[in-house]
């Protein structure tokens, strides 16, 4: 018998444990953070109910109810459903897109490249180049000089152009595809400018000398 009450009496123990008991500083300092936070007077009353029992505070209180609040229902979206699968897009669609894009050498006016050749291969043997025969067999000294200063204007606008598309290349990285052409097409360019300088600077030479000998 006297086994059976102190199991009991151990019993109680474990399933009774006694009360936290809060000092009264801090009963007065969760009063004054109930104020300070504008807590319901239902969720003060929950707090001061179990501060009073010595429980456990609660970590949330409900502000009009001691019941949990109704979980918001599930909305049903009447917009399209998307597949979860990967679909392929049609030729038509990359090809409307900006996939395709990709930049473009713009060259100047094209000229007849044999005609072209010619007057270059005339340049470098002769020095200057080759005149071209008209109607009257005559040409003004005045519209040679001219075409000649109009001839080193294209030249030099065209080895600016170059160097601008090649600037363009280097931006986008692959500027070592056209480097060399590029480079050697301004060699040329230059070389030609040379040329047209010298044939210039002789023909003004010659008109001056032509001067000087009509007045004498």
């Amino acid at each position: 018998m006297e086994k059976m009450k102190s199991v009991n009496n151990s019993n109680k123990g474990l399933w009774d444990c006694p009360r936290f008991k809060y000092s009264k500083d801090t009963q007065e300092l969760i009063q004054v953070m109930m104020q300070e936070s504008r807590l319901t007077n239902f969720q003060q009353r929950q707090i001061n109910k179990e501060l009073k029992k010595g429980g456990a505070l609660p970590l949330i209180c409900n502000p009009t109810s001691s019941t949990a609040s109704a979980k918001p229902g599930l909305r049903i979206s009447t917009g399209p459903v998307l597949s979860s699968r990967p679909q392929r897009r049609t030729a038509e669609k990359c090809r409307a897109g900006d996939s395709y894009t990709r930049e473009s050498f713009r060259p100047s006016a094209t000229r007849d490249l044999e005609k072209e050749k010619r007057r270059l291969q005339n340049i470098f043997a002769t020095g200057q180049e080759e005149t071209q025969p008209s109607p009257s067999h005559t040409r003004p000294a005045n519209r040679v000089e001219d075409s000649e200063i109009d001839r080193f204007q294209e030249v030099l606008d065209e080895i600016e152009e170059r160097r601008h598309f090649l600037e363009e290349m280097n931006a986008l990285g692959r500027g070592s595809q056209y480097h060399h052409i590029i480079n050697t097409e301004i060699s040329q360019k230059i070389r030609e400018l040379e040329v047209i300088d010298r044939t210039r600077s002789e023909a003004m030479r010659m008109k001056e000398e032509k001067q000087v000998e009509e007045k004498l």
